[in-house]
């Protein structure tokens, strides 16, 4: 992703943005953007960033080692790598914990800091006291013990987290940025709730996935505003937990496409015959997802001899078409892209687990901006539309693979170009 050339922005724009059928999202301040030169961002991400310490509050479902709680909150306390050293310009201040009794590892290293824990979210948000002393709230509503439903959706208590933390706000009269893990919630109608209250009480919010953050390999540019022919995605894992990531890190690459992102018209989800018939039929681009098998390892090396694939396709407002595989035998997700005039090229998104997760450094810094200027660093509508088409995908596949017309999906925003992790580590 190289900008060098172009002069940096501030994305403000989004006076009136239309969820479906009319849902409004004008006023919120998404979209602070900065493009930069990969040459550029080690210095820009790491070292430019203000001295000040802000403090958060967070809330979350439980702290276990390598937890979304443990990746993000231990680099407030214990530095980016975990072990002492320099981290963010961030100070823990309080915590609710929706289960503790999962929980010991993480109350010894808060007991370890001295971080308050409180029985109520309004308790964690205003650190026990009549008003709101924190200059943001970090919500994670990953892992723990919760009910699936139909659709194989894990049931996180994420709108309801999100709910408390800004029923708090209203009673006492301070609004602050929320940083919201991974999905806005589960389930759509949920999410489009959360973004709403969002809008209506001008609460800076930023959601999503760490992968879209990550180290790529191999780096691919693609150039803003360019006329992109194709893109095909791979994931793995379980539909709900790694379709997500998969196709957060899709959008990630195909918003930069000419005219986008104005949101996508319908979904479907296709297995077995069906799903070849329409690889076989072109529907797929073939250059496209030559490309990203050439680059995301699988442990059958034929998806057609694999069991288990799935099919999410799509069409987008303007007519792109979407396609992402889920393929239980690969090991990394990936996407294959075709710009015009040129050949396919793939690129997949890392997971490393050393040093402790260094994806998710990356999107605490992203979280460290928005509590600083009051402003997400990329427009939660992303992860808005990425979490919609995931629904609706896990429904048609309840539905033995019906179309489904999307018009609440049709959601118009304007992408950043926000830095992903380069090789340097975090320090």
């Amino acid at each position: 992703m190289n900008a060098s050339n172009e002069s940096p922005t501030i994305c403000t724009r989004r006076d009136c943005l239309s969820l479906g059928a009319g849902m409004l999202l004008s006023g919120l301040p998404f979209g602070l953007g900065w493009p930069l030169g990969r040459g550029d961002l080690g210095q820009a991400l790491w070292a430019s960033e203000p001295k000040e310490t802000k403090s958060v509050a967070a809330v979350i479902t439980v702290y276990f080692p390598n937890s979304h709680a443990d990746v993000i909150l231990t680099k407030i306390l214990q530095g980016w790598n975990h072990d002492g050293g320099p981290g963010p310009a961030l100070k823990l201040t309080s915590i609710y914990i929706d289960q503790p009794e999962g929980s010991a590892f993480g109350l010894e290293i808060l007991d370890k800091h001295g971080i308050p824990r409180f029985d109520t979210i309004e308790e964690a948000v205003t650190v026990g006291g009549s008003t709101i002393p924190v200059d943001g709230v970090i919500s994670i509503g990953e892992h723990g013990n919760y009910p699936v439903n139909e659709l194989g959706q894990q049931l996180y208590p994420r709108k309801r987290f999100f709910e408390e933390i800004t029923d708090t706000f209203q009673k006492h009269g301070r609004v602050v940025p929320v940083f919201n893990d991974k999905h806005i919630s589960t389930r759509w109608s949920e999410a489009a709730w959360m973004v709403e209250r969002a809008r209506e009480m001008k609460v800076p919010f930023m959601a999503g996935s760490s992968l879209p953050v990550s180290y790529r390999t191999p780096e691919i540019e693609i150039p803003w505003g360019c006329q992109l022919d194709a893109a095909v995605g791979i994931g793995y894992s379980g539909l709900d937990i790694y379709g997500f990531h998969t196709l957060e890190c899709y959008q990630t690459l195909v918003e930069r496409r000419n005219q986008a992102e104005t949101g996508v018209k319908w979904v479907r989800c296709l297995e077995g015959s069906e799903l070849w018939s329409v690889v076989d039929d072109g529907w797929v681009d073939r250059e496209a997802l030559q490309a990203v098998l050439d680059v995301v390892p699988r442990s059958i090396p034929n998806i057609r001899d694999a069991p288990g694939v799935v099919l999410f396709q799509f069409e987008y407002v303007d007519g792109f078409r979407g396609a992402v595989f889920m393929v239980p035998s690969a090991q990394r997700i990936g996407v294959g892209v075709k710009i015009r005039g040129q050949s396919a090229k793939g690129t997949t998104f890392e997971e490393r687990s050393e040093p402790r997760y260094p994806h998710f450094a990356f999107l605490l810094k992203a979280i460290e901006r928005m509590v600083h200027t009051g402003v997400s660093p990329y427009p939660v509508e992303r992860t808005l539309l990425t979490g919609g088409v995931l629904d609706r995908a896990l429904t048609s596949k309840s539905k033995d693979g019906g179309l489904l017309r999307t018009p609440e999906l049709q959601i118009p925003y304007t992408p950043v170009d926000y830095p992903y992790a380069p090789k340097e580590p975090a320090n």
